[in-house]
């Protein structure tokens, strides 16, 4: 696939003002960091972020040529972090961070599930508890997802990090004796914990209607 690039202005003035009167014009502004080299402050059209991201192969994960306008510096970056408003659901800021392609970077990458744990079958539930992965590897070797497939998962079965099957050259920084996925029968325990609780609560009410005649004497 064809190496994707963004053109980007540099921001000779900072500050909130300067930012609100960007993003009314339809630009981000933004700062790209890393790379051995000082932070730039920089502005960004905003269509041209939301097709730069449909359009790469790794979607928000890619890597592309980050390109000054009016000059002929480019270098390769990727985004590091996007800010959205809640409201407007438009982009209000946007972290670039310049990649040296022989050089590992640290990303964050979804976790996906695929097929029916056999343990789900009998009646067990799904629990997924960990969405994402802290990964290290080459730019040119970030996945899109680590998959996993829970159809050997029986009841009370689970994988930890450490059970997964990463691509060749991705290394996770996470804690590799946390739980990823695995199939409780959460409910029914939950039903029996609620009544045991309601039958524990019956000897205080007792008690409390015994209160008053104590209080009479």
């Amino acid at each position: 696939m064809a190496e994707v690039t963004l053109e980007v202005n540099r921001r000779e003035q900072t500050g909130k003002e300067v930012a609100k009167k960007l993003r009314r014009e339809g630009k981000v502004p933004a700062v790209v960091y890393g790379g051995h080299r000082e932070p730039v402050a920089i502005a960004v059209d905003r269509k041209a972020v939301s097709e730069l991201v449909q359009k790469s192969e790794h979607g928000i994960r890619s890597v592309f040529l980050l390109k000054m306008a009016g000059s002929d510096q480019q270098r390769h970056a990727m985004i590091k972090d996007l800010t959205i408003d809640p409201i407007s659901r438009k982009m209000t800021h946007i972290d670039f961070v310049r990649v040296v392609m022989d050089e590992v970077v640290r990303v964050t990458v979804p976790v996906h599930v695929s097929g029916t744990a056999a343990g789900v079958k009998e009646g067990g539930l799904l629990d997924f508890q960990v969405r994402e992965l802290h990964v290290e590897c080459l730019p040119n070797a970030i996945p899109d997802s680590i998959e996993v497939d829970v159809a050997p998962l029986g009841s009370h079965d689970y994988f930890r990090i450490k059970d997964l099957k990463l691509p060749e050259g991705v290394k996770v920084l996470d804690d590799p004796e946390r739980v990823v996925v695995g199939v409780t029968h959460a409910r029914a325990e939950v039903t029996d914990a609620t009544a045991e609780g309601a039958a524990g609560t019956a000897e205080p009410e007792v008690i409390k209607k015994g209160k008053p005649d104590e209080e009479k004497k």
